[in-house]
């Protein structure tokens, strides 16, 4: 499938949104939460179980992205929208068949593995396309579209929490549930599809003057360092930035994870305990400073940088765990404040790594480098619950409760922090020896030897 290029005169606004229609949709996976207690009532599942599709998901999506960002490069964004698109939608058909049929590996199979495929290849598909359309503001347009991911649940949780109302929360109710969500999601990413463009690389050939003018005033594509993914995995700030989104994604992840458990064990001793309603409404601010740090913090640093947002991720997402861990048992507001920017720093650093990625490694193959540094999300993501649960049910059986539960785990929590923040500093411009010249350059220098000789 050839890359759809843009007509003359195409905005390229209308490729944000044709993003998003793709990110919202695969951002569904941050709602599983929803469909843990019925799976586990209906088909005797323990809650680990009932957490596999969801940990599959986010490993194959590391690693799909991974193993396909090379495809998405080479095919262009329809492509990948479109596998994306199949991928998921499918995923949640065989879900659906598992549930009604209470075939839990069928669960696990289609939404963890083939939905985790198409997680993988949806999150990365419009990243170089957009890249490439705003080369003026990068953070800002990667930003729209993962701004996405990161709110897909605030719709998907309520629409699914609804469904499963309407049509029972037994196992015929979950697979009717899956059943609408894959074909409103194959809907709603189908727009995505037809929508995108990537942009034109030269002029119109004839004597149109308006298209020449307008082929003039398209983004230029291929400029300055321009570096290879085979040949960016090789650099040291490759991995670097493969440590700093770790760690920033494992500080993040602990929170998220145990967001509406851990709040109510922190003031589970006061006057004042926190209810089970007021649990959600705290995991709904999270999931909403989640959403807006991908925009605001990712835009932001067009203004004053990669690596300066990347020292205030790190850096002051290190002091707000330390509020937490010395004084947030005392203070709700502060317990609430203080986990609102660092969900804002988890969300903020997924959306500005593709910015720090295109200033480093150019637009060549960005989308493929992406792609392999997400990786480190399929890490993180089994990393930070792991930290946080394990030293909670250990803190638990030595008797221990309220804060002291998750003390430790903040501690190990500013360390990584600390560690992603040193990996940041390390990050320098790419030696000369990886850059590629751009296909344009490489044809003037064709052409100048050839007329030389």
């Amino acid at each position: 499938m050839s890359p759809p290029v843009a007509p003359p005169a195409w905005s390229r606004w209308l490729v944000p949104p044709a993003a998003l229609s793709v990110h919202l949709s695969i951002g569904q996976a941050y709602a599983w939460s929803v469909f843990k207690p019925p799976l586990e009532s209906s088909l005797n599942l323990s809650g680990t179980q009932s957490a596999l599709p969801f940990q599959l998901a986010i490993v194959m999506l590391g690693l799909s992205a991974a193993f396909g960002g090379t495809l998405v490069e080479r095919n262009g964004p329809r492509w990948a929208m479109t596998v994306a698109l199949v991928c998921f939608s499918s995923g949640f058909l065989i879900s659906a068949l598992g549930a009604e049929t209470k075939q839990f590996w069928l669960i696990v199979l289609g939404y963890g593995f083939v939905g985790g495929i198409g997680l993988g290849i949806g999150y990365i598909s419009p990243v170089s396309t957009l890249i490439k359309w705003f080369p003026d503001r990068p953070g800002m347009a990667t930003g729209i579209a993962i701004m996405g991911f990161g709110g897909g649940a605030l719709i998907a949780s309520p629409w699914s929490a609804q469904m499963l109302k309407s049509f029972g929360s037994d196992n015929t109710g979950i697979a009717q549930s899956f059943l609408v969500l894959g074909l409103s999601y194959a809907v709603f990413m189908t727009l995505g599809v037809l929508l995108v463009r990537v942009p034109r690389t030269e002029g119109p050939k004839g004597e149109d003057k308006d298209e020449a003018k307008d082929a003039a005033n398209a983004p230029s594509v291929l400029s300055g360092v321009q570096v290879s993914a085979n040949s960016a995995v090789r650099t040291p700030q490759f991995w670097c930035l493969w440590v700093v989104l770790c760690m920033n994604v494992t500080a993040g992840i602990g929170i998220l994870e145990k967001a509406a458990p851990m709040i109510t064990d922190f003031f589970a001793d006061t006057s004042t305990p926190v209810t089970v309603s007021a649990a959600a409404g705290f995991v709904a601010l999270l999931s909403a400073a989640n959403m807006a740090g991908r925009i605001g913090w990712s835009s932001t640093s067009d203004l004053i940088g990669r690596k300066n947002i990347y020292r205030v991720y790190l850096g002051v997402g290190a002091v707000m765990y330390a509020l937490i861990a010395l004084f947030g048992d005392s203070s709700k507001p502060l317990f609430i404040l203080c986990a609102l920017v660092i969900l804002s720093f988890y969300g903020g650093g997924f959306a500005t790594v593709p910015a720090y990625l295109k200033d480093l490694f150019g637009t060549y193959q960005v989308g493929a480098i992406h792609g392999r540094l997400l990786t480190a999300w399929s890490l993180a993501g089994v990393l930070g619950p792991l930290i946080v649960n394990w030293i909670a049910d250990h803190q638990k059986d030595a008797g221990k409760h309220g804060a002291s539960l998750y003390n430790t785990s903040f501690i190990i929590m500013i360390g990584l922090l600390v560690i992603g923040f040193v990996a940041n500093e390390l990050v320098r411009p790419v030696n000369a020896r990886h850059h590629i010249p751009a296909p344009r350059e490489a044809a003037d220098v064709e052409r100048q030897q050839s007329e030389s000789a």
